[in-house]
């Protein structure tokens, strides 16, 4: 399923987090007292009817899945200030010659 829509998407994330605390073997209640926050928010989250990213967040790092949450805004990998100049790039410094005194 893609989702649309901001419900959908909700509803999709909600679907994809219940799958995981099944697959693992937890009950609501023991997720939610691991993850520290109410019975009624990780309802809520796991059916899509809106949730806090607090929520979010405290349930996926119970569930084990902090990668998930680094997937939102990948680290750069190439900083644009170590990126080699376009142009003339200046092999070495020159000497000036000194004016004689003679």
């Amino acid at each position: 399923m893609t989702a649309n829509t901001v419900e959908e998407f909700e509803a999709e994330v909600g679907a994809q987090l219940k799958s995981l605390r099944l697959t693992q073997n937890i009950d609501r209640t023991t997720l939610a007292l691991r993850a520290g926050c109410s019975l009624s928010a990780l309802k809520n989250l796991e059916s899509g009817n809106g949730s806090t990213l607090r929520t979010l967040i405290v349930v996926v790092r119970a569930l084990g899945k902090e990668d998930w949450l680094r997937h939102v805004a990948p680290m750069a990998t190439i900083s644009p200030l170590n990126m080699p100049r376009t142009g003339y790039v200046r092999k070495r410094a020159r000497q000036r010659a000194l004016p004689s005194t003679k």
